[in-house]
């Protein structure tokens, strides 16, 4: 019998598995998310940006995620379905979807970054561009730069998981981090020394997301387990519907903060009107300011907690596809412990350390106002981080075992159903606090329906016989 590719995943030990495949993932999401967040703490402490560069960055920020939505669809989704291929011997398929998905990365990314181009004020007006005069010129010039870095940004993204299927974690991790190495370098320089304002920012972030797109390619041309052909190449409708069936949740789980965004930005500036401080002229955009600081914050936790669950797909795909379903139902209670302690120690930070998170992003050059409100909104939206980082892997736990429609619906009530409308209720009641109560409440709403679906996926892996997916 021929030997299975990848067949290290059924016999090494389910720790050092879990080792090797999520930490280089989560050092992958953790820069990714980072590209984002370097931007904004060298934007906080130039005196000539500050809380209009950082509010500008908080509306921008939501187009970052739909275009990484999209790319983790296309490559989380093909990722799970090449390992659980691999798993059973069917390298044919394997070759065929990741052709495929790189073709449909390539034409969506050129499809988004037109539609950003030409839709560029109207889409800037949805997530609260206006909320003054000078936040929507620095929203202007920022989001130009990053609409060009689209096409790269999303092929890197896509492509990382990919190369983590193809059992290369540690390749996947370094692509990744050369480019934030790039983002870090020259953010300072554009910004301090050359004067490029919000332009220097963005064009920081595309030159490492370039760099990152080029190894991904270099890649895909010295695959070990897979090996591309000229056939590979062609969007195979059938192996694409069902690799992207398996990434719905994770575009949902990128695309809902994009809801919730819009939902918040719009509630901050209508009720931040009304407030007797944020509703002067002058400081108008520090609500806008403060809460997408706290979501870039609660953004990094959960690429850790998302990084972990995803860096074991390939291992559960795999295990799956060759029917050791002891092998998976280990793994599923070290992702829970791992999640709920990573969940914890964020938990400790936001509740102990406030000031200094929030010293971080220019609180020295701002008013007492500013850092008043950050506070109470560390302390109060990120209170339930346990809650929200077992639920996501929970959520991707599913996805890997190839149970794409119970992932979706879950993700669904959590990120559409229980977090955009929260954020629309809960202001109607208690003002720009109401925005802050909205992520805690659907954390718990949402971890009583986890809990649930904890116990049936125990259930399910207890009975070796049964089939999954």
């Amino acid at each position: 019998m021929e030997q299975k590719a990848n067949d290290f995943l059924e016999k090494q030990p389910i720790g050092s598995l879990m080792k090797k495949y999520a930490v280089p993932c989560v050092i992958s999401l953790l820069v990714a998310a980072l590209y984002n967040i370097v931007d904004q703490l060298f934007i906080a402490n130039a005196s000539h940006l500050g809380s209009y560069g950082n509010a500008a960055n908080t509306v921008v920020f939501p187009m970052t995620v739909i275009a990484l939505a999209i790319a983790v669809m296309i490559g989380d989704g093909c990722c799970a379905f090449v390992s659980i291929c691999l798993g059973a011997g069917r390298k044919d398929d394997a070759h065929k979807s990741i052709g495929s998905a790189v073709l449909l990365c390539i034409v969506s990314s050129i499809i988004l970054a037109a539609v950003y181009l030409i839709f560029q004020e109207p889409i800037l007006t949805l997530f609260g561009g206006r909320v003054n005069e000078e936040t929507f010129f620095q929203s202007k010039e920022y989001f130009f730069w990053i609409s060009l870095g689209v096409p790269f940004y999303m092929f890197g993204q896509a492509m990382n998981p990919v190369i983590r299927s193809d059992g290369s974690p540690k390749f996947a991790m370094i692509s990744t981090l050369a480019g934030a190495v790039v983002n870090v370098i020259f953010d300072p320089i554009f910004i301090f020394i050359f004067k490029w304002g919000m332009m220097g920012a963005a064009v920081a972030t595309v030159m490492g997301q370039i760099l990152t797109a080029l190894l991904a390619i270099w890649y895909l041309c010295h695959m070990k387990a897979v090996k591309l052909k000229a056939e590979s190449f062609h969007v195979h409708h059938q192996l694409a519907g069902k690799y992207l069936a398996l990434g719905i949740t994770s575009f949902l789980s990128q695309i809902s903060l994009v809801a919730a965004m819009a939902a918040i930005n719009n509630m901050i500036r209508k009720y931040g009107a009304l407030d007797p401080v944020f509703g002067q002229v002058e400081y108008a955009q520090i609500p806008m300011a403060v809460v997408g600081i706290v979501m870039k914050f609660f953004q990094i936790v959960i690429s850790i907690a998302v990084g972990t669950a995803a860096g074991c797909i390939p291992i559960v795909g795999y295990n799956i596809g060759a029917g050791r379903k002891d092998r998976v139902k280990s793994l599923f209670t070290r992702l829970l412990s791992v999640e709920a302690a990573v969940g914890a120690v964020a938990l400790l930070i936001v509740e102990l350390f406030p000031r200094q998170l929030i010293n971080l992003f220019g609180a020295a050059n701002e008013s007492a106002y500013y850092t008043e409100f950050a506070i109470k909104s560390f302390r109060i939206y990120l209170c339930m981080m346990i809650f929200a980082t077992v639920n996501k892997g929970t959520f991707i736990f599913l996805q890997s075992l190839g149970k794409a429609a119970a992932s979706t619906a879950i993700s669904l009530i959590r990120e559409v159903v229980f977090g955009v409308g929260f954020a629309l209720l809960l202001p109607r009641f208690f003002g720009l606090d109401g925005v802050l109560y909205s992520m805690p409440v659907s954390d718990i709403l949402t971890f009583l329906i986890a809990a649930v679906i904890i116990v049936r996926t125990y259930r399910e892996l207890e009975n070796r016989k049964e089939e999954i997916g």
